[in-house]
């Protein structure tokens, strides 16, 4: 059954930091996930230490900002490879790279990566070896938090993911 997520990375500003999540799959070995953002809502800069990624542009435009390694300023500009569509591609870390709808990236763990719609709205596909999200986002921002701090005044209709992590 999907299970489904609104996070605002704990910023409290979902306008700015926001995205909507649905897990279609979760398994051991992968998982499957759906994601929804509107112009001018990022997903913050982070990496994962575990997690292998393709990152598909469904509908839109998904531009990323990709670095091979922790953002510092003196790597800045410093080449690394990824593939795109399954092709080997030269990045440069802190550039930027915008993905049409069917495009897809592979992240392996530790290029760090932030994404955002190119256009009004973007609907983003995520296929990946096993998912953590209480465990393997590692945030560059150490105020951010995956989850959000949601303060209820009844009970929950529908739990989201981050109720049953």
């Amino acid at each position: 059954m999907p299970r489904w997520d609104v996070t605002d990375f704990g910023l409290g500003d979902f306008d700015h930091f926001g995205l909507v999540l649905i897990n279609l799959a979760e398994e051991p070995e992968y998982c499957e996930k759906l994601m929804y953002a509107r112009r001018g809502q990022t997903t913050p800069l982070h990496t994962h230490a575990r997690k292998k990624e393709d990152i598909i542009c469904r509908h839109g435009e998904l531009t990323l900002e990709l670095w091979a390694e922790r953002p510092d300023p003196a790597t800045k500009g410093c080449e690394f490879t990824v593939k795109i569509n399954g092709i080997a591609k030269a990045c440069r870390s802190g550039e930027s790279i915008t993905l049409l709808a069917g495009e897809r990236i592979t992240l392996t763990p530790g290029i760090y990566h932030a994404f955002w719609p190119g256009g009004d709205d973007c609907i983003i596909g995520e296929v990946s070896t096993a998912n953590d999200d209480a465990n393997d986002n590692f945030f560059v921002n150490p105020d951010i938090g995956r989850f959000p701090q949601i303060e209820e005044d009844e009970p929950p209709f529908l739990k989201l993911f981050s109720d049953l992590v």
